[in-house]
């Protein structure tokens, strides 16, 4: 009974529970329909409204000639949209092309559309379709010109077509800015074509208006016709320089190229005028190398470092100074590389820490000022100057000046100077040297000495003034210090010319002074104590008095002694001739007379020698010019002496050419001289002896020689034969051989002696072949 009513129950519970369920079920159903009709109605809405937009799209495309096509990403035409007409102009297809269905005209014209962009731009619908990368072109067609544009959209391409009109042009260059610019700008289409341009573009290229160049064809120049080419191939700005001529005038231009954005493939281009920036850099170009061109001339090396300290330029006495590889200058080495380089070449002063002096040297990049001179001594002796200084455009600037010479030089100088010194200090003179500027510049120990002066006094009076009146206590001669003053400090030149004059100081001194310009401008002052010099002067001035009182007195007396000589000479050799002439005269007494007559005859030739040197010394011989045969002269002479050289067992021996110049001579005065020698040379030989006479010419000369082959003369005698009176080993005292020179000397020739001890003596006599004196007589020359 309980399990039949728990069974009840359970079977009532069933059945309320379906009956709950399938409530439910049927409410939610009905709730679903309802949904479902709503949502139905909102999609039919949509659906309407879209065809609806899309008919107004539709007609939006067909309003105007824009045509667009989606492109797979394989380059396949998936859709089309916009008018039909252009897209069949666009490829141009036949009429029997054109009798197949719209649709599948419209997709084969697609198709070959699409082939087309990809024959003529293979590049940039690749880069469209396989990387999404946008372009903008033009193409051609059989009625005008086509903008194309590419752009990539939600996995696929879609390319835009629209018909390219002048609009384009006057949207990119409208207004006032674009057409009263002075530089000239111009917009070309994707063909090329001009499009616009402003006033200035016109007026460069001569064209009378826009339409007159777009039917001409002008182009601004051929060099900006290629830039513009390059940006329309590229889609990218470009820019390129070039030179115009125009009136006359070569023009630089800046030709800037741009792609306009929206432009459907035109480019706007400008020009910009660079002439006188180009002239500015040109000048400056010149106005560096002019520079640079200084710097080479110059005998410093010079070294530029830029803000980098990198070698930015150096001359040629850099790269002579050190020995560098001009190639490796020129590759721009840092200042630490060149300072390397130098030190393996010992080229850099030794130092103890190379690495802190290199680290000193690249600090001088830091400095705002000029640094101090530097000083490098070089192991291989030069000594250089290092100048460094900022350089206006950054980095530094470095001058080497070889200064080993200089220095060198200083050292010589200095040392000429302490020379200088001491040789004014060693004179006797008082020396002082004045400066241009009357300054006391140099002065020795004998200018203190000589004005009584102390060396402190002199120091503080450094002025000529002053100098000159610490002097004047001494010699108080105000007319000399301002005749010396006027040397010293007048630049005049008629005024720095040398000067002298004497004075007489106060103790009593005879001064001399003199003045000399040196060649710096300065000058020398020199004071000198006479007074012992005139004393010797007047002194020297008496004896040569007394010595010419005694000459003349010499003179007279040897003429007067001649004279009262010469008369009982006279009669005695004419007693003696007449004694010899007496026929009972015995033999032994006719000896005698014979040996008077010989001795006075001899005595009065002495005495006519000794007249004739006194008057060769007084100035008072004169010679007789005439023509001199010296042949028959010298043949005369030697016959005159050969029973004298025979009678002493010798013989004369003659050498005469037959062919001998004519003397312009004196010739008493050439035979006494020959006489004398062929004398000599007689009391020279003895028994078995010669005596030689010969005569040659020589050109403008005549030489006689007298030879003999006597005893010779002893070397230490040679110096002395011709003097006179001075005894001799051969000859004993006498004037013969000094008058022979006399003679000679007096014809403008000379005498000579050629001998040695045992091997007998020659005498030579060189005469002119016309007598050079100022002892002869003048001649009336006759032409």
């Amino acid at each position: 009974m309980a399990e039949a009513n728990i069974a009840a129950d359970i079977a009532y519970v069933a059945t309320a529970g379906a009956a709950g369920l399938a409530l439910a079920v049927t409410t939610w159903a009905a709730r679903l329909h309802k949904g479902i009709k709503r949502r139905e109605q909102e999609v039919e809405h949509q659906a309407s409204h879209a065809l609806v937009q899309s008919a107004a799209c539709a007609g939006a495309l067909n309003a105007f000639d824009d045509l667009r096509m989606a492109l797979s990403p394989e380059g396949t035409v998936r859709a089309i949209y916009g008018p039909h007409e252009p897209l069949l102009q666009l490829v141009e297809q036949t009429s029997s092309d054109a009798s197949r269905s719209s649709t599948e005209a419209i997709n084969q014209a697609g198709t070959q559309l699409a082939e087309r962009l990809k024959r003529l731009h293979p590049e940039r619908m690749a880069a469209l379709l396989e990387q999404g990368e946008g372009f903008e072109t033009v193409i051609e067609s059989g009625d005008g010109s086509w903008a194309v544009e590419g752009r990539a959209l939600g996995g696929g391409a879609w390319v835009r077509l629209s018909r390219i009109t002048h609009a384009v042009g006057l949207e990119a260059g409208p207004g006032v800015l674009a057409e009263q610019s002075p530089a000239p700008t111009w917009v070309v289409d994707g063909t090329g074509k001009l499009v616009w341009a402003n006033s200035a573009w016109l007026h460069e290229t001569r064209a009378e208006s826009l339409q007159a160049a777009r039917e001409n064809g002008i182009g601004f120049d051929r060099g900006a016709d290629a830039i513009i080419s390059e940006t329309l191939r590229l889609n990218s700005p470009q820019e390129g320089f070039r030179w115009t001529s125009s009136d006359g005038r070569r023009r630089a231009w800046k030709i800037l190229a741009q792609p306009l954005i929206g432009g459907r493939g035109a480019v706007i281009a400008f020009a910009i005028d660079m002439t006188e920036a180009e002239e500015t850099r040109d000048t400056l170009r010149r106005h560096v190398e002019a520079h640079d061109e200084t710097l080479n001339h110059l005998a410093d090396a010079v070294a530029i470092f830029g803000p980098a300290k990198r070698l930015a330029f150096h001359n040629t006495a850099f790269q002579q100074l050190f020995s560098i590889d001009a190639a490796w200058l020129d590759e721009r080495p840092t200042h630490g590389e060149l300072l390397d380089r130098l030190r393996q070449r010992r080229l850099l002063p030794e130092v103890v820490d190379y690495a802190q002096w290199k680290a000193s040297e690249l600090d001088f990049y830091g400095a705002a000022q000029v640094s101090p001179d530097d000083t490098w001594r070089l192991p291989d002796g030069r000594t250089l100057r290092v100048v460094r200084q900022p350089h206006p455009l950054g980095g530094i600037l470095l001058i080497f000046s070889d200064i080993t010479d200089e220095l060198n030089l200083r050292s010589r100088y200095n040392a000429q100077i302490q020379v200088q010194t001491a040789t004014l200090d060693k004179l006797s003179d008082a020396v002082a040297v004045f400066g241009s500027d009357s300054r006391l510049r140099l002065r020795n120990g004998a200018f203190e000495a000589f004005w009584n002066l102390s060396k402190d006094r002199l120091d503080v009076a450094q002025d000529f003034d002053d100098v000159a009146q610490l002097c004047r206590s001494l010699l108080p001669d105000n007319a000399l210090w301002m005749g010396l003053k006027a040397r010293v400090a007048d630049p005049d030149p008629e005024s720095r010319v040398p000067v002298s004059g004497e004075g007489r100081t106060q103790d009593g001194r005879h001064v001399v002074w003199k003045t000399r310009p040196l060649p710096d401008g300065a000058t020398l002052v020199a004071f000198s104590d006479e007074t012992a010099r005139r004393a010797l002067e007047q002194a020297l001035a008496e004896k040569e008095a007394a010595l010419a009182e005694s000459q003349a007195l010499k003179r007279e007396f040897v003429g007067s002694v001649s004279y009262e000589l010469r008369t009982p000479l006279t009669t005695i050799v004419g007693y003696s001739e007449l004694l010899e002439a007496m026929g009972d005269l015995p033999d032994r007494s006719r000896q005698h007379a014979g040996a008077i007559r010989v001795a006075a005859s001899h005595l009065a030739r002495s005495i006519d020698d000794v007249l004739d040197m006194a008057q060769i010394d007084a100035g008072e011989m004169e010679l007789n010019l005439n023509d001199v045969h010296l042949r028959s002269l010298l043949g005369t002479l030697s016959e005159n002496i050969r029973p004298k050289i025979e009678g002493r067992g010798a013989s004369l021996n003659l050498s005469l050419p037959d062919t001998l110049p004519v003397l312009r001579a004196d010739e008493r005065r050439i035979g006494q001289a020959v006489e004398h020698l062929l004398e000599n040379a007689c009391r020279a030989v003895s028994d078995g002896g010669a005596v030689d006479l010969a005569v040659m010419a020589a050109g403008d000369e005549v030489h006689i020689r007298v030879s003999d082959t006597g005893r010779g003369i002893p070397f230490h005698l040679q110096a002395h034969v011709f003097d006179r009176f001075v005894r001799r080993e051969r000859g004993g005292p006498g004037v013969a051989l000094a008058l022979v020179k006399a003679f000679v000397e007096l014809h403008g020739g000379s005498a000579e002696i050629e001998s040695a001890p045992g091997k007998g003596a020659s005498f030579i006599l060189k005469l002119p072949t016309k007598a050079n004196s100022a002892s002869a007589t003048p001649e009336l020359i006759l032409e």
